[in-house]
């Protein structure tokens, strides 16, 4: 199945006088907060971290006759029934109707996992997206209102927080060690079931479906590497517990992939390692701490490098960890920390568990030859501030171009001369690339930010003068060709 066939379930069921399917997770506005009156209060946050993950190696052996009772009556208990309630503020028809008849909510729900005795959960993103009021249905049936510590639309975690104590909790378990073919549980709430357990195994590790950073979401930092697993999950699942027989947490259901709507053998749980980290993070400060490499990757596969396996380094960001490491462009990366790195999946997964400033050993092939070196990640800002160093001229539809004018922007979309260092990963001697983008005919041909023109029509892209003379003379539609700095190929049809 391709990545175009793959359409992802949502896992949260909406309730809204009946029950309404929503499929696809949706991502809207991208920020770390959600609207409306809903309190972003953490002044009741009492735990000071989510205990440790052990380094140990665990027996994951099965006895015969293998059953999953204890580690149901373990964790049952801890996972939880979320209602997201947001006011209804829309003008259709529909909703106008709706407030006549005095609904002023609509209701979505999910599932989370408690993971303190002290009343933190921990949830997906998508669970309680854009609430004004969340309310908690524990085990025991009690209901209680739920405030909001923080969100990480990047890896689709959230944490939240209600006002109980001597609750049943999950521990962490050690994602790493889980191996493919080993026996998971699955606890959420499907289709508003509670507390309702599915078995299954590890499907892969490491597993990207373009989910959070694909090119729709435009998330330039999304992270993913999920666990595949065939434990049924369904919409209500979302934020619940996937567990070993231990009954340790070694992810959270996040999403499905289907034709229907509903399970059809594969889902996906963000690793309990990364939960973790996002989740001691978003309690200390409220928002994740994320460090970055300052490079443009994609899986090495024998084209253009030698390896096989591994992580090709595309581009570098000037004066970027990465860059200042001594590492370049057609470099592959195989490992991070002395843990082996096959695909780009487990290198954003290793590299996320990380803060800005800490120090990272980076194993990487340079033509062959084996090499290492050791840097200290970035974070958004100092990376955004390199990038930013020289400043843009904007050059209106009707200026003039000068040799001083950096950027040319017209009907919504900002170009820029393309940089030394993507000519050279991509190989390519010219283009323009599309550095910002707002509502207009670019954005409505589907087209995404960093796309770089190679060709307008039958005219290859020279300059970002060239560029702007060209597209001044078009009149009606016409064809964009170029690629991603991921090296993907595409086409777009614009039209004025």
């Amino acid at each position: 199945m391709s990545k175009r066939q793959f359409i992802l379930g949502m896992l949260a069921s909406s309730l809204l006088g009946g029950l309404v399917v929503l499929v696809g997770i949706s991502f809207l506005g991208g920020g770390d907060s959600v609207n409306g009156s809903f309190s972003l209060n953490r002044s009741n946050s009492v735990a000071t971290s989510f205990g440790t993950i052990s380094d140990e190696p665990h027996d994951y052996s099965v006895p015969a006759g293998v059953n999953f009772i204890d580690a149901s009556r373990k964790i049952v208990p801890a996972v939880v029934h979320i209602t997201n309630r947001e006011e209804i503020k829309g003008t259709s028809s529909r909703w106008r109707r709706l407030l006549r008849s005095g609904v002023k909510f609509r209701e979505s729900t999910g599932s989370g996992v408690l993971i303190s005795e002290d009343g933190y959960i921990t949830t997906n993103y998508h669970v309680v997206e854009g609430a004004d009021e969340l309310e908690v249905r524990l085990d025991d049936n009690r209901r209680l209102k739920a405030e909001l510590i923080g969100a990480d639309p990047d890896t689709d975690l959230a944490l939240i927080k209600i006002k109980a104590g001597d609750l049943p909790y999950i521990d962490f378990g050690n994602s790493d060690q889980v191996e493919i073919g080993e026996w998971v549980l699955a606890v959420g709430n499907p289709f508003d079931l509670n507390n309702t357990v599915t078995a299954g195994i590890i499907s892969a590790k490491a597993r990207n479906i373009n989910l959070i950073s694909g090119v729709e979401n435009q998330n330039r930092y999304g992270i993913e590497s999920f666990l595949q697993t065939d434990a049924v999950v369904n919409r209500g699942n979302s934020g619940g517990a996937l567990v070993n027989l231990q009954g340790e947490l070694i992810g959270i259901n996040t999403a499905i992939a289907t034709n229907t709507g509903t399970f059809s053998g594969y889902s996906f749980a963000v690793p309990s390692i990364l939960v973790k980290k996002v989740m001691d993070d978003l309690l200390e400060f409220g928002e994740v701490k994320r460090g970055l490499l300052g490079v443009t990757i994609r899986d090495a596969d024998g084209v253009g490098t030698v390896e096989l396996s591994g992580v090709r380094i595309m581009g570098t960001s000037p004066g970027g960890a990465a860059d200042q490491a001594g590492l370049k462009a057609e470099d592959v990366i195989t490992g991070v920390d002395g843990k082996v790195v096959k695909t780009t999946s487990q290198l954003q997964e290793l590299i996320a568990r990380k803060r800005p400033g800490d120090a990272v050993s980076i194993s990487f092939k340079r033509k062959g030859d084996d090499k290492e070196t050791s840097l200290k990640l970035q974070n958004r800002e100092s990376l955004a501030a390199i990038e930013l160093a020289e400043p843009e001229l904007v050059l209106e539809r009707e200026g003039d171009f000068s040799e001083n004018t950096l950027t040319y922007e017209i009907a919504g979309a900002e170009f820029k001369d393309l940089s030394n260092g993507l000519k050279k990963s991509l190989k390519i001697e010219a283009g323009v690339q599309l550095s910002k983008l707002e509502e207009g005919a670019w954005k409505a041909s589907g087209v995404k930010e960093g796309f770089i023109v190679t060709k307008v029509g039958d005219d290859d892209i020279t300059s970002l003068e060239q560029f702007q003379k060209i597209i001044d003379t078009k009149t009606k539609d016409f064809f964009v060709m170029g690629k991603y700095p991921n090296g993907e190929k595409e086409y777009y049809r614009i039209t004025w």
